[in-house]
């Protein structure tokens, strides 16, 4: 027999029948002790629930260091007097006090272990004073290869800024860096020169001009926040603010952009409004009106902390001028704008707690750029869109890392994960449901650090379809399900390959014209046809391939 093969929309790439989640997992990676300290929760980490933090620290741009003090508010879960806290080489902590006694500690590459000398009861609520400082890692490729970032503007004026997604927050101030206790409220002071202006997450409370010819701004968040998502941004910043009338209100936006940067933002950050507009009908309200939405011009291109989103985009549509897509539609709006605010609700509202389920932010945020088109231009407008991206699907390992090793499965979690959501959508196929599912998801995890399987969960139950085939097939392997099929004898003979065990997905099909809906599983399966029938399309919306066999 001949085989004809047809691929929907994919890159050549995508469809390889002889890869597999057993050749391509992160099980060949070998990890190391510091790889669990950082990644895993351990028994120094279980034992004390996050409280609050107050990061007061000094950012000194003549000698690239940041100094300072991070006092942390935990509660007691279990007694126990040895405590860990992540900063990362070649930043040095100097002292730990608490209830006014200097404490021992030792180092453990870039884990602390920190010897407390109180009394630690269940139930109590304690504080500890780290002091810390040196020169943190320079940003090599921010936002990917993150650190600080140190640069000077047109004007020659200090340009400065944070990222460290993945590789932590402890990269530049102490903390419990790992992501499943959020602190539930932070203090933020950072001290600038005086000519310059900080910026960071929350609210603005007070700036305090100092006689050394310093100022002090104090940011507070007052809402739940992960580690990575807490920033500071120093420049010659001016600002513009607006309001939006949300879904709960009011909702504060705040602009902050270089001073000759001005006339431009205020023309492409109209965007903004849009993004909120749309975003809130698919997802749900804004999870920080409390503290207010900011974006925040960087040296980089972007990233999506927490009510201070960064930009970088050079104030242009689509990715720095590109569509990513292919199709037109992403030069429609500012990719950065509209991607790293959609993490507000997928990364800052609903968090993973282990970095290897990641998807659960880059997967959701891609699609929304699909909705945000779809929202302004229509429905299959926003198709086109999330679609055009599957060029950009490498499938090289399967999404979903290795976990309680600080290790992110592969960057497919943005082009496949969202073609993954959009196949679902297919398969809800009533969207008003698929509207309050993902309204569900912000609300029922709201504010909360979540697993996958919490996610999955949620998703079959409120689909009210097993996806459990579904979500081991993309998340967990590399290939594309296959609709292996053939016309013989007036009828059409059909199953699907190139899957995990027990996969099995319902299609759309249009048979010579006709529409229809296939009930696929990895066995064959025949359905009666019209004499002569021999053309079989599938439903482009599915991230799906086609094997055509002929005699």
């Amino acid at each position: 027999m001949k085989k004809e093969v047809g691929i929907i929309f994919m890159s050549l790439l995508a469809f390889n029948g002889v890869k597999s989640q057993s050749l391509l997992s992160s099980n060949d990676i070998i990890f190391t002790r510091q790889d669990s300290l950082r990644g895993s929760i351990t028994k120094e980490r279980s034992w004390w629930d996050l409280k609050s933090y107050h990061l007061d620290i000094k950012v000194n741009p003549l000698d690239s260091t940041i100094t300072g003090s991070n006092t942390i508010g935990y509660k007691v879960l279990q007694e126990y007097n040895n405590l860990q806290i992540d900063l990362q080489k070649p930043l040095e902590i100097y002292k730990v006090i608490q209830d006014g006694k200097e404490l021992r500690f030792k180092r453990e590459g870039n884990a602390f272990f920190i010897e407390l000398v109180a009394a630690q009861k269940v139930g109590a609520i304690k504080e500890l004073v780290v002091f810390y400082g040196g020169k943190p890692k320079v940003a090599v490729n921010p936002p990917w290869d993150g650190g600080i970032t140190w640069q000077k503007d047109s004007n020659g004026k200090l340009f400065i800024a944070s990222s460290c997604q993945g590789l932590g927050a402890s990269v530049w101030w102490p903390n419990k860096d790992h992501m499943y206790d959020e602190v539930e409220n932070m203090l933020i002071s950072v001290n600038v020169p005086a000519d310059l202006v900080a910026v960071s997450n929350g609210r603005l409370q007070t700036v305090k001009q100092l006689k050394d010819g310093t100022k002090t701004y104090n940011w507070y968040v007052s809402n739940p926040i992960n580690n990575y998502g807490v920033n500071i941004n120093v420049g010659d910043y001016v600002s513009f603010s607006e309001k939006f009338k949300g879904e709960k209100g009011d909702l504060d936006c705040t602009y902050y952009v270089l001073r000759d940067n001005l006339a431009k933002a205020k023309k492409q950050f109209q965007d903004v409004p849009k993004m909120l507009k749309a975003f809130e009908h698919w997802f749900g309200p804004y999870p920080f009106y409390e503290d207010s939405y900011k974006l925040v011009e960087v040296p980089y291109l972007g990233m999506e902390h927490q009510s201070s989103v960064t930009y970088g985009n050079g104030f242009q549509n689509g990715y720095l001028g590109r569509d990513l897509s292919g199709t037109g539609w992403g030069l429609k709006f500012d990719f950065i704008i509209i991607h790293e605010s959609g993490h507000e609700w997928f990364a800052n509202n609903i968090t993973y707690k282990d970095i290897a389920d990641m998807w659960i932010h880059e997967s959701f945020t891609n699609y929304s750029e699909s909705l945000f088109v779809e929202f302004y231009y229509g429905k299959e407008a926003g198709n086109n869109y999330v679609r055009g991206l599957r060029k950009n699907i490498e499938n090289d390992k399967p999404i979903i890392g290795q976990y309680e090793v600080n290790n992110e499965g592969s960057s497919d979690m943005y082009y496949k994960g969202g073609n993954m959501l959009h196949t679902l959508r297919q398969l809800v196929n009533n969207d008003v449901k698929w509207r309050n599912i993902l309204r569900g998801l912000n609300s029922t995890f709201y504010h909360q650090t979540v697993t996958t399987k919490q996610i999955e969960d949620y998703l079959s139950t409120n689909s009210e379809i097993d996806l459990t085939s579904f979500f081991n097939q993309y998340l967990r392997d590399t290939r594309v399900p296959t609709l292996e099929y053939f016309f013989k004898n007036n009828k059409l003979s059909f199953r699907w390959t190139n899957c995990t065990s027990g996969f099995k997905m319902p299609v759309k099909v249009t048979i010579d014209g006709v529409e229809k809906v296939l009930n696929p599983t990895l066995e064959w399966q025949d359905i009666n046809t019209q004499p002569g029938v021999s053309k079989l399309e599938i439903d482009k919306n599915y991230y799906v391939a086609n094997f055509n066999i002929t005699e």
